[in-house]
């Protein structure tokens, strides 16, 4: 089809499915390739050119006084066809074409609209660019395209396959549909976009592919056979098919046969719109297909252009109205006089060239869904907004050599190419048309669902659209209310490889299986996932340990020898006891100070006795509860030297024992003199001094400190103090040790002194109980955790306390209480007398 005008735009159109070629000959004249299945849509596009350019020549602020024309060819679904018509649009040689038979002047051709498959494209590209002649295609998506250094002057109007896949991954990502097969045909087209899809699914981490299967070109009955048993095997639910419709349709066929369900088909664009596959016997297991379609348009008028043509139409040329006759034979199944050369089509009866176009039914009239002639427009009016902003350069202002601008007479078609690059204008639809730095549109895409009526139809709509923009990014539009699932119950499949993974586990991949393939693994004892399908178990921090669920962190259970439980309500109520005890004896002491039994071996020793002894009790009270600073000093300090000030008492009482005993022989006055009152109590703060000198060196120096020790119960905090130096604490028992050996064997040695001295006898019974305790306390100590080491040292401190309370003052308090009689100086002196 022809139109002259003052610039002509060229365009490529498949407006029959297929060719054949005659054979060719060196002796005979080569015969045009014959080209048969007429193909309605694409007949439907390049009126829409035609349309298009005759609207743009009808508006008077767009190109005034400049006459667009148009030279549109059909590529019959052949690549030598396609890249034949290419090279004539750009060269000018088919003489019907020529504006100029004078060859002055620019190129009878500055830009071409098309071709519609990438494969085509690419070929046309390749050689087209050396002449820099702009291309915009309506409907070539592979990524490659947008190679500016190989296609310096393509530009298309249909959003590229890389924009597509992202587009299909978002959809994946929504319905968290992570295990998927992808189909792709044997092209550019389709191998493109499986490099494309696999490193951008991989890269997005969100999913895996089950396989990756190429369709074969030829629909070889055994491959397909062997693609759809794949298909039904595997366990992803969801197939995702960038392919042309014609393989669709041998692939749906084969799955018919093998009666494949149970599956979400996702559609690429070459086939989201597709009628062929809308057959009643594909639609059980194509309903519900979800699929990304070109942005859908209105074009104003357009109908009312297809509705003028007629087959006596004159398009210029012969070849124009012979397309419109195939057209008018195609879709009214007659015939207009004998067919030219180069067309197959079958007979009928006769055309009268007044049929009603209106109530045919054909497709060519159903304007309410124009996707890919909606991009035809847009490239016309994209070139056409180029040559008017081309020629409204002002003199001396323009972007060439010496600030030039182009002209009508002298335009060069990569003249264009600079302008074509910076066009935007807006559409009568609303959309915005600009192209960025490697000619690709600002891509926008619906998202269809296919919905089986009730009266077997299908009706494909409108669910949702995915677009980027430039302050957003992409971003996707779904109504999940407007799907039809093709499934029970209706709401979208699951289509994973592992079940997600519950908080507080992390995944394991399988080995030699993709990353969406793993295994749950329980998180380990101190470590959780608070998040659905974690990668990793975090440890909790360190006063934290893991619930029960492994899900989130609680604070550790804390362990120290508290007053709340059992134990340390045991220790408190005995250390209480005792020291109760020890407030009692004294009380009795002091009310019978005056009686023999209780002046006997210096009762101001027996005062200072039981006041140390109280005060033993009471400090086993700083071995309960949490540990401070303070008390973890106060309690092996105050216990060191409460202790020695109780054995250097009884000590310094058994010396006096033996004293008196000397003193009593004869020859024997001059012992006693040195045990007077001044020099016991002098004794007595000299060796509780040195124990006051021990634990202030050793406070000084590394004192004990409260610690957090978790080494026992990795779920537990022990509370505990730390002895800091271990030699200070080891000088302290040992000083304690060594009173208390040499009070027990010098009261061993006074054990058979006559009876009126018999107090050694029970200083020798308490300090054996007092070693005992503490000799059995050390390994005790040193092999019990944490609170029981607090437990084991109290015990000790109360065992030996109660051991000395109950050896020195429990035969006192017995005759005092009990036997009162036997409380007198007589008594106690007579009864020694006669066992002398």
């Amino acid at each position: 089809m022809h139109m002259e005008g003052d610039v002509v735009l060229g365009g490529l159109f498949k407006v029959h499915y297929s060719s054949v070629f005659p054979e060719l000959s060196f002796t005979s004249k080569p015969n045009q390739p014959r080209c048969h299945g007429f193909d309605i849509l694409g007949f439907r596009r390049a009126q829409t050119m035609a349309f298009a350019i005759n609207e743009i020549n009808k508006n008077p602020n767009l190109l005034p006084n400049v006459t667009l024309g148009y030279s549109l060819y059909d590529n019959c679904a052949t690549l030598g066809i396609a890249l034949r018509a290419s090279l004539s649009l750009a060269s000018g040689q088919e003489e019907q074409i020529l504006l100029d038979e004078t060859c002055v002047g620019s190129n009878p051709v500055l830009g071409i609209v098309g071709d519609s498959y990438s494969t085509f494209t690419i070929a046309t590209s390749d050689v087209i660019g050396l002449f820099q002649l702009p291309i915009v295609s309506y409907y070539a998506t592979c990524p490659c395209l947008s190679d500016r250094k190989r296609f310096p002057s393509f530009f298309r109007t249909i959003p590229s396959d890389t924009f597509q896949v992202r587009a299909m991954i978002q959809i994946l990502n929504h319905f968290s549909w992570t295990w998927v097969g992808l189909l792709v045909s044997d092209d550019d087209y389709g191998l493109h976009v499986a490099r494309s899809f696999q490193s951008d699914l991989a890269q997005s981490g969100q999913g895996c592919l089950a396989y990756t299967e190429i369709l074969p070109w030829d629909n070889d009955p055994m491959d397909l056979r062997r693609i759809v048993n794949l298909i039904k095997r595997s366990t992803a639910r969801v197939v995702i098919v960038f392919s042309h419709e014609i393989h669709m349709v041998h692939l749906m066929e084969e799955v018919v046969r093998q009666n494949v369900t149970g599956r979400q088909w996702m559609a690429s664009e070459a086939w989201t719109a597709s009628t062929v596959l809308q057959a009643p016997h594909l639609m059980p297991y194509l309903r519900g297909t979800l699929g990304i379609a070109i942005r859908r348009g209105e074009i104003p008028g357009l109908r009312e252009f297809l509705l003028q043509i007629r087959p006596d139409q004159n398009y210029n040329n012969s070849y124009g109205n012979s397309i419109v006759k195939q057209f008018w034979e195609y879709t009214f199944q007659c015939t207009i006089g004998p067919a030219p050369a180069g067309w197959i089509e079958a007979d009928g009866a006769l055309c009268t060239g007044q049929e009603d176009l209106e109530s045919a039914g054909t497709e060519l009239l159903d304007t309410s869904e124009l996707r890919p002639d909606y991009n035809v427009y847009k490239a016309v009016y994209a070139l056409g907004h180029a040559l008017d902003n081309m020629l409204r350069c002002v003199p001396g202002t323009g972007p060439f050599s010496g600030h030039s601008c182009a002209s009508l007479q002298r335009m060069e078609p990569w003249q264009l190419v600079h302008y074509l690059q910076k066009v935007n204008f807006t559409t009568s639809f609303g959309d915005i048309v600009s192209f960025d730095d490697k000619g690709d549109v600002l891509p926008i895409y619906d998202i269809m669902n296919w919905h089986w009526l009730p009266d077997v139809k299908t009706k494909v709509h409108g669910v949702g659209e995915v677009k980027r923009s430039h302050p957003k990014g992409e971003e996707l539009t779904i109504d999940e209310n407007k799907i039809f699932w093709n499934f029970e119950p209706k709401e979208p499949p699951r289509s994973v490889c592992s079940e997600s993974c519950a908080p507080g586990t992390r995944m394991a991949r399988k080995k030699g299986q993709p990353e969406c393939c793993f295994d749950c693994v329980p998180c380990s004892e101190g470590k959780i996932s608070n998040e659905t399908d974690s990668m990793e178990c975090i440890s909790c921090p360190e006063d934290y340990w893991s619930n029960d669920r492994h899900d989130h962190c609680v604070p550790k259970k804390t362990e120290f020898l508290s007053y709340h439980e059992p134990l340390g309500i045991c220790l408190t109520t005995t250390s209480l006891l005792g020291t109760f005890l020890c407030a009692v004896v004294l009380i009795i002491f002091i009310h019978h100070r005056s009686t023999p039994m209780v002046r006997a071996n210096n009762s101001e020793l027996s005062f200072l006795l039981l006041v140390s002894l109280k005060l033993c009790f009471l400090c086993s009270l700083l071995f309960i509860g949490r540990p401070r600073l303070w008390t973890c000093k106060l309690r092996h300090a105050g216990f060191g030297i409460i202790f020695v000030l109780c054995v250097s008492c009884i000590l310094v009482k058994t010396m006096v024992v033996l004293a008196v005993f000397k003193d009593s022989k004869p020859g024997g006055g001059a012992v006693l003199k040195w045990f007077g009152a001044m020099q016991q109590r002098g004794t007595v703060l000299v060796l509780t001094s040195v124990q006051a000198a021990i634990c202030t060196a050793w406070l000084v120096t590394s004192p004990p400190t409260p610690h957090k020790n978790t080494l026992y119960h990795n779920d537990k905090i022990v509370y505990e103090c730390v002895v800091g130096s271990t030699v200070g604490f080891a000088v302290l028992l040992g000083y304690i040790g060594v009173l208390a050996i040499l009070s027990f064997l010098l009261a061993f040695l006074a054990r058979n002194l006559p009876d009126n001295f018999n107090e050694a006898k029970l200083i020798t019974f308490s300090m054996l109980i007092f070693c005992a305790v503490w000799g059995a306390f050390v390994p005790a100590y040193v092999n019990s955790p944490g609170k029981y080491s607090d437990a084991v040292e109290v015990f000790a401190i109360l065992a030996s306390s109660f051991g000395l309370l109950v050896a020195l003052f429990g035969p006192k308090c017995f005759i005092i209480l009990l036997r009162p009689e036997r409380n007198t100086k007589k008594a106690i002196m007579g009864r020694g007398a006669t066992k002398s």
